[in-house]
């Protein structure tokens, strides 16, 4: 069973009214202002709540939602999930109508949604699905298995072109508080799981993954099992420690040539600059998510094998289609709403946005394509 149809326990968060002063495009309250009926007035109506600004994939995101949605506030909770309820108890009394929620961790995130709810606020869950509650209108996304899938059957067509057995797999998850993380796992395990059952791939760095190496689907507690001990938290430094410890750890066998599930830029940057330093790795395939400008020349240099690009314009367009919608009454376009997943409470209606995947032969054109960088001289540079 894929995890669109299962779900995680969720954790409660107790509200209180009050403001922050985390790292936000506007500061202080939301300001109300004058909408124009049968429209929607982005800076009165809509809040967005992003997750990370040390993220590239999110101050990307950010400046789509400028350009697409003119005047509306966002605002950062630095990965912290007090300042991010903070952030959307502030949205609350502003008596914003909208709230595209990106949440930290999916299943603390509801009591915060719960609470919109009440207010009268509707709340679309993006890129995250917010767990264990009603009370969320849309979920926009990428098919984030898909996502997954592209990683892993990057690494086995890698392997299935070397040849032999044996070969060196290491597997590193993202933060196991966020449901995605879940479901790019999924993805990777339904490509790597035949490999590593026929000794095609020796798994160094998880235990957990070598004991159910003949199971093709994985419950969720499965899943959790593994990637508990590999989750990086989406955060460098804790890629960095866990690669570090997984060499440390690893034979001068299971170095050499190694493929790596990396389940993003930023993290797959600090695996394989820890990998490089060893002197007995020679050659590393690894993986990647997000298009991040530095995996960008990573990819050109020949130091990272690939990446996904989720492109949020796709995203950012859909809650402009979504947000109009929910304003004004109307139904949603079906052209966007095509799927849904269980969130533990209620299907909740979800896009499914396309991906692309990058590799050597075709990063330049993405990333000029992309709008966000250009390339001189094989050097990338973010868009002025």
């Amino acid at each position: 069973m894929g995890w669109k149809q299962l779900a995680v326990a969720g954790v409660g968060v107790a509200l209180a009214l009050g403001m922050t002063a985390c790292s936000n495009s506007n500061s202080g309250t939301p300001t109300n202002t004058t909408s124009t009926p049968g429209a929607v007035n982005w800076a009165k109506d809509v809040g967005v709540v992003l997750s990370d600004p040390s993220q590239p994939r999110w101050t990307m995101a950010e400046a789509q939602f400028k350009a697409a949605m003119p005047g509306v506030q966002i605002m950062f909770s630095n990965n912290d999930t007090s300042v991010e309820k903070t952030n959307v108890e502030s949205f609350i009394a502003a008596g914003v109508k909208v709230i595209i929620y990106n949440s930290i961790d999916g299943a603390a995130a509801a009591a915060a949604t719960d609470e919109a709810a009440k207010a009268g606020i509707k709340v679309i869950a993006y890129d995250r699905l917010i767990m264990n509650t009603k009370n969320v209108s849309d979920y926009v996304t990428f098919d984030s298995v898909q996502v997954g899938e592209a990683q892993g059957k990057y690494l086995a067509d890698q392997a299935k072109a070397n040849g032999g057995k044996g070969l060196n797999l290491y597997l590193f998850a993202g933060d196991v508080g966020d449901n995605n993380a879940f479901l790019f796992f999924e993805g990777a395990w339904k490509e790597l799981q035949p490999l590593i059952a026929d000794g095609t791939f020796n798994v160094v760095n998880a235990p957990q993954a070598t004991q159910l190496k003949d199971t093709a689907t994985l419950t969720r507690d499965q899943e959790s099992s593994i990637m508990q001990p590999i989750t990086t938290l989406w955060k460098p430094d804790t890629a960095k420690t866990l690669a570090e410890g997984a060499l440390a750890g690893a034979t001068t066998a299971q170095k050499g040539t190694v493929y790596v599930l990396a389940p993003n830029d930023q993290t797959s940057q600090a695996i394989t600059d820890t990998f490089r330093a060893d002197k007995a790795v020679t050659t590393i395939y690894s993986t990647g998510q997000d298009l991040a400008l530095q995996s960008v020349q990573y990819i050109m240099d020949g130091k990272q094998s690939m990446t996904v690009f989720k492109d949020d314009k796709y995203l950012v367009q859909e809650c402009v289609s979504l947000v109009g919608s929910l304003v004004n009454g109307t139904a949603p376009d079906p052209t966007i709403i095509t799927t849904s997943y269980n969130n533990g409470a209620a299907d909740i209606p979800a896009s499914a946005a396309q991906i692309t995947v990058v590799t050597k032969d075709n990063v330049q054109q993405v990333a000029t394509d992309s709008g966000m960088y250009t390339i001189t001289n094989g050097v990338v540079s973010q868009k002025s």
